[in-house]
């Protein structure tokens, strides 16, 4: 399965499910297929650090993701400043990662190569 398939793919709810963080081999399985992101946190998050020529396109950036975000469900922790930003995923309802968290990862990938 590659990112093009991912970023098709919707995020589905995880609260009160019974849903469980994956283990460290799913995750490194689809951390495969979303170039430029890395484990953080003992493997409980994603994350990817962005650079942009200044702030506005930082900006520009931050809110075209958040658009998605909020049409997925699945919000990322956030920071960004003048020529970069850092975008975290993590799936509180499970306590760690979740494939959800892949599946944004590669629409944020997306929307860089848009």
């Amino acid at each position: 399965m590659t990112a093009s398939v991912l970023k098709n793919e919707a995020c589905i709810s995880c609260r009160n499910t019974g849903a469980q963080p994956l283990s460290q081999t799913e995750s490194q399985e689809l951390l495969s297929q979303v170039e430029g992101w890395e484990l953080a946190q003992d493997g409980k998050c994603i994350l990817r650090r962005l650079k942009f020529k200044n702030f506005r396109e930082a900006l520009a950036f931050v809110n075209k993701l958040g658009e998605v975000a909020e049409a997925e469900k699945h919000h990322p922790d956030i920071t960004f400043g003048w020529g970069y930003a850092e975008i975290v995923y993590t799936t509180h309802d499970v306590g760690g990662l979740h494939r959800n968290d892949f599946i944004l990862a590669a629409k944020t990938n997306a929307l860089l190569e848009a």
